[in-house]
């Protein structure tokens, strides 16, 4: 009796913790995805308007300072976007030529309903990208 008891406890306890593990690691990816793999503007990055408002109360810049900031900082965003163009344009061409290697082992049956996932995965990405902040 008192053996059957103490290995329900133990079964309890091992899944209560796998129980956690899967919990956490799952709010460890979630995190982990959101501040590497995720934003183009990160949660701690301003906007242009948020860092030239900022900087504007910090440093108390006239409005000529205020326009060469808003400025410089349009200027360096854009070029930091012309930089990882060529890097978005590969990560496209990958991206295609993985789902070409995915549609050769698929069955005639199987295509369709991969290219309707493939597209609306493509809205999805196309509506995120939408909703993150530009500058």
């Amino acid at each position: 009796m008192e053996n059957s008891k103490t290995r329900r406890e133990a079964a309890l306890l091992v899944l209560v913790v796998f129980l956690l593990g899967v919990l956490l690691g799952g709010l460890g990816n979630h995190l982990w995805g959101e501040r590497v793999w995720g934003r183009q503007n990160p949660p701690g990055s301003p906007t242009r308007d948020q860092l030239v408002n900022d900087l504007t109360h910090e440093l108390q810049l006239t409005a000529d300072q205020q326009q060469q900031l808003g400025a410089i900082v349009d200027d360096t965003r854009a070029k930091i976007r012309t930089a990882y163009a060529p890097a978005d344009t590969q990560r496209e061409e990958l991206r295609q030529q993985g789902r070409a290697r995915i549609r050769a082992i698929l069955t005639p049956e199987q295509l369709p309903k991969f290219e309707a996932f493939m597209q609306r995965l493509d809205e999805q990405r196309k509506k995120d990208e939408a909703e993150r902040p530009k500058h």
